[in-house]
């Protein structure tokens, strides 16, 4: 047989394949395995034969891969085809492939170093004929192919040759030291485990803005805050600046002379109890008056008892003391309206109240 027409054939032979789609870097372990024929080295005395091999590899980057492999053959003896002769070994090798990462097909270089051992027959002038020869020696690898990736699996046909560095032969009338081998094979490979998952890139960091923002933690993010700096304890509106809470109690007013508070005025103690509890940083003083009429020390008190009524009832429905400063009675000395002891207007139902002012 011709090599250099059975080497086209195994070369050009997969011209026409089609690989699967394209896919990413697989880095995966993956098992060999090839066949093809063996031009032994005519100095040899042995004939051409068929080869087998068996791998183990793994890509280590898009373009190259590292491959160990064992490899057999049985060649026939030229001089009797009845006498044993065999050849086995192990090599380790890599392949720099001239690929893509879009490739469903790239030509590759091979290259690499192995162990390879011979058993032979021959024959001797003796009852124990035929005796036996055992050989081992270093070999050298060198080949290029062509690939074709299916996805999982890959088709692969290469030439190459092996330079058997042998100086220990049996019958040989003249001792060689190495031998060179051409090798033409078709394989696969077979990728183990499950398919690669493409990584999935981080999302970005998101840009943060003025909305994201809230320098003065009032609750008001930097893009609408239009009164950057507000202090702790202030009230704060939408726009960030502060606004002035008040909390009207003109309408808890007490019958002449008593501290005990009207269902009108509990509505509104309703109010102010929502109110103090929409601004957990709001404090207020609890004060309570009374009209101009009785005698002094007499309103003093009673204003006093006013002011705790109203105290009493704001603790009692979840408000903080601690924000409530008093209660402090003022008496007659701060009436809203002025009106003469002596005349029968001194009742003023509006100077009998009680007030939250703000602190």
């Amino acid at each position: 047989m011709n090599k250099k027409l059975l080497c086209a054939a195994l070369l050009g032979g997969l011209g026409l394949a089609q690989a699967a789609s394209a896919q990413e870097f697989d880095d995966r372990w993956y098992v060999s395995g090839s066949t093809g024929v063996n031009f032994q080295d005519k100095d040899r005395g042995t004939e051409d034969s068929l080869f087998g091999t068996l791998g183990f590899g793994k890509f280590l980057t898009q373009r190259f891969s590292l491959e160990a492999e064992l490899n057999y053959q049985n060649p026939d003896k030229t001089s009797n085809p009845n006498l044993w002769w065999s050849q086995y070994g192990v090599s380790l090798d890599g392949r720099y492939h001239f690929r893509n990462a879009d490739s469903k097909w790239w030509p590759y270089l091979r290259g690499g170093l192995g162990w390879q051992r011979h058993e032979e027959e021959y024959v001797i002038s003796s009852p124990i004929s035929p005796a036996q020869h055992k050989a081992s020696n270093l070999a050298l690898n060198l080949g290029a192919g062509l690939q074709f990736d299916f996805g999982r699996m890959n088709l692969r046909t290469e030439v190459g040759t092996r330079v058997d560095f042998d100086d220990q032969q049996a019958t040989l009338p003249k001792q060689q030291n190495q031998f060179t081998d051409l090798l033409a094979s078709v394989g696969m490979t077979i990728a183990l485990g499950p398919e690669p998952v493409a990584p999935v890139a981080p999302a970005p960091a998101p840009v943060q803005t003025c909305a994201d923002m809230d320098d003065d933690g009032d609750g008001v993010n930097n893009c609408d805050d239009k009164c950057p700096g507000s202090q702790a304890g202030q009230t704060i509106g939408p726009d960030g600046c502060p606004v002035p809470v008040s909390i009207d109690l003109k309408g808890v007013n007490f019958d002449f002379d008593k501290s005990t508070l009207r269902p009108d005025a509990v509505a509104i103690l309703n109010e102010a109890v929502e109110i103090l509890k929409r601004y957990p940083e709001l404090k207020v003083e609890v004060a309570g008056h009374t009209d101009l009429c009785g005698k002094d020390d007499y309103n003093q008190k009673l204003s006093e008892r006013r002011a705790k009524a109203v105290y009493d009832y704001l603790t009692s429905n979840g408000v903080d003391a601690g924000r409530l400063a008093g209660p402090v009675g003022y008496g007659e000395t701060r009436p809203l309206e002025q009106t003469p002891q002596t005349l029968p207007g001194c009742k003023s139902e509006m100077n009998r109240r009680t007030e939250l002012n703000s602190q």
